[in-house]
C-alpha cells in the first residue's frame, strides 16, 4: 500500500478536487473529443506528480550506532572537505545529495542522537547545484550530538521550486536513526558536515536510499 507523508496530505486533497473539477468541466464544456482526452491526460499527469512527490515509502532501518545512513533519497553530488562556517567554524568533510522532482523528499535523521542545535534561515530559491545554495537559499541547520560520531550536522536546503522545508529537530531532545526528520517541500538537497577522516561508503556520482543505505562508518 502506498503511503503519503502527512506534510503532503492538504495538498493532496487540493489535487484531487482540482483534478476532478477540471475533468468534469472538460466533459462538460468542451465538444471536440481528442481536446477533452488531452486536456484530462495533462490534468492525470498533474495529479501523479503530486503523488509522486508526497509519497513515504516504509524504510527498515538497521539500527546501528557505527554507521551513518543517507539521510534522503538522492545523487551524491559532492564530497570534499570545506570550512562550515555556521556551527563548527572549521574543517570538516562535506557530502552532499541532490534530490530530484521524482525522488522521495523525506528527510530521516542519518543516527541516533541528541539534538543539540537547531536553526531556520530564510533564504533565496537558487538552483540546489548552484556553489551558493548552502549559504543563502532557505535552509535549516540541525547538529546531532552521537556517542560514536560525535557531533555531525546536516543541513536541508530549498532548491529553485522549494516555498517550505519542513524541520521537526528540537534542541534537546534524543532522536532515532532512520526516523523522519523532516520534509523539504518540492526541494532538493541535503549536505552531511562529518568529522575529517571519517570513512565513506559511498562516491560521488552514487545514487542512496534514505533511512537504509550506509553513506558512512567507524
Amino acid at each position: 500500500m502506498i503511503r503519503f507523508h502527512k506534510e503532503g496530505y492538504k495538498i493532496i486533497v487540493i489535487a484531487f478536487i482540482l483534478s476532478i473539477t477540471g475533468i468534469l468541466l472538460a466533459e462538460k464544456f468542451i465538444e471536440i473529443i481528442w481536446v477533452v482526452k488531452a486536456i484530462q491526460i495533462v490534468i492525470l499527469a498533474f495529479l501523479f506528480i503530486v503523488l509522486q512527490f508526497f509519497r513515504n515509502p516504509k524504510r527498515d532501518t538497521n539500527l546501528n550506532e557505527n554507521t551513518i545512513i543517507a539521510p534522503v533519497d538522492g545523487k551524491v553530488v559532492v564530497i570534499e572537505e570545506v570550512e562550515e562556517p555556521e556551527y563548527f567554524k572549521d574543517k570538516r568533510l562535506q557530502v552532499s545529495i541532490f534530490m530530484s522532482p521524482i525522488n522521495v523528499h523525506v528527510t530521516r535523521y542519518a543516527m541516533s542522537g541528541v539534538v543539540k542545535y537547531s536553526k531556520y534561515h530564510p533564504g533565496k530559491y537558487l538552483v540546489a547545484w548552484h556553489p551558493k545554495a548552502s549559504t543563502e537559499n532557505e535552509r535549516t541547520t540541525i547538529v546531532l550530538d552521537n556517542k560514536v560520531f560525535g557531533e555531525v550536522l546536516y543541513r536541508q536546503i530549498a532548491g529553485a521550486l522549494a516555498k517550505r522545508i519542513v524541520n521537526y529537530a528540537e534542541e534537546g531532545t534524543e532522536v532515532i536513526q532512520g526516523t523522519d526528520a523532516g520534509f523539504i517541500k518540492f526541494g532538493s538537497r541535503v549536505d552531511l558536515y562529518l568529522p575529517i577522516g571519517t570513512e565513506l561508503t559511498i562516491k560521488l556520482g552514487d545514487v542512496v536510499k534514505g533511512g537504509t543505505q550506509v553513506v558512512a562508518k567507524k
